[in-house]
């Protein structure tokens, strides 16, 4: 019982701690919207979408307006958005992406999460060749709607792929493409439930299951990090 109890306990903290860390990433996204583009949702269109992604991870409402507070506050430093690039062990390559008001405590983390987890801290843009920006969206199924007809209206903002599961439609793009696509669910009336920015590796690299547990201690050294809002690797 006492074992049973520390595992569910432990797994119950896991849970928190990486709600706690999707709390914290949004809470600076939407920070760096409001500073790009103001406080007023209906006038700024990524604040908007990051609103709604908030609702879609059940944070508090508080928490949200702390945050566009603290952004319109002079009284606070403002958060930016850095990409740091480097190398795991095995050669994978691995893409860190943070919102820091700090640059330079964040760099020297990030560098020491990957001397810590044996590999290296590259240059700036040195693993763009190996990923493709992509952007997703999450999207309410509407009743009625045909479905081939929207994809062939939808291929001409810039989609790769779209289906329906179940209540939802899913739409994948490239990077670029996010705008025209925002626009276009918005000006017809389709309910963005969520959405979300990747990096999708070229060209998968295969490892043991002891070498992934070598490259696995490193993410999870930079997943700590506070200031980390994610991470993208090239490892199968």
């Amino acid at each position: 019982m006492g074992r049973a109890f520390e595992y569910r306990k432990a797994r119950k903290m896991k849970r928190w701690g990486n709600m706690a860390r999707t709390f914290t990433r949004i809470g600076r996204e939407i920070e760096i919207a409001v500073k790009a583009g103001g406080p007023d949702p209906d006038s700024n269109a990524r604040l908007r979408l990051l609103i709604q992604n908030a609702r879609t991870e059940n944070m508090p409402k508080e928490n949200v307006e702390r945050a566009i507070k603290r952004a319109v506050s002079k009284d606070t430093t403002a958060y930016k958005e850095v990409v740091y690039d480097g190398k795991g062990p095995y050669g994978i390559a691995i893409v860190v992406e943070t919102a820091t008001d700090n640059p330079t405590r964040t760099v020297a983390n990030v560098r020491a999460a990957f001397v810590r987890g044996k590999g290296e801290l590259g240059t700036m843009g040195m693993n763009d060749f190996m990923f493709e920006r992509k952007c997703s969206f999450v999207v309410a199924y509407k009743e009625g709607i045909d479905m081939d007809e929207l994809e062939l209206e939808m291929i001409d903002c810039g989609i790769d792929e779209m289906f329906r599961d179940e209540d939802e439609i899913l739409i994948y793009a490239d990077f670029q493409n996010f705008g025209p696509i925002q626009k276009y669910l918005e000006d017809n009336s389709f309910e963005i439930k969520s959405f979300k920015f990747e990096r999708i590796p070229t060209d998968l690299r295969q490892l043991t299951e002891e070498q992934q547990e070598e490259v696995n201690k490193l993410l999870e050294r930079l997943e700590d990090d506070d200031d980390v809002t994610n991470i993208f690797h090239n490892m199968a």
